[in-house]
């Protein structure tokens, strides 16, 4: 059993890690988006000219039973703000129908994990990446060209 016991909890941190790299579980059910940015350079779709650099965090806690998003930027002083008009789904699927004087976000809906654009805002669209690439890029590890969305 000694010589068992390394080994089970070497793969226990492991699937943990797994798990936490691909955010698809959160202690708080929220959905993050992991933006970077295009420095030195321009977009082009998704690929960026220059290097890639780590952006904000956007945070969106959906609630089903509300029909609401609450969303804020991690780290940030900035204050949250709500969307009341919502079709939720879960977390990475949703879709709100902002009114006037509705602060402003980055998104209004989310499919499959992905921000979808807003038609017409004075906000450019986000690009993200998975959060073990924001963290890399965090880290300055350098290599990184192209956003996921």
């Amino acid at each position: 059993m000694r010589k068992v016991l390394p080994y089970v909890v070497l793969v226990l941190v492991f699937l943990a890690g797994v798990i936490w790299t691909s955010d698809q579980v959160t202690l708080e059910g929220e959905r993050t988006i992991y933006s970077v940015n295009c420095a030195d350079g321009t977009w082009s779709g998704l690929r960026c000219t220059g290097r890639l650099v780590p952006g904000d965090r956007y945070r969106f806690r959906a609630s089903r039973t509300r029909n609401e998003v609450v969303f804020w930027i991690a780290g940030s002083a900035a204050p949250s703000g709500i969307h009341r008009n919502c079709t939720v789904r879960d977390r990475g699927n949703w879709k709100c129908e902002p009114k006037a004087g509705d602060p402003p976000s980055v998104t209004n809906e989310m499919v499959n994990n992905a921000p979808r654009p807003i038609p017409g805002s004075a906000i450019p669209p986000v690009h993200g990446v998975p959060k073990w690439q924001w963290w890399a890029l965090r880290a300055g590890i350098p290599g990184f060209r192209s956003a996921s969305y």
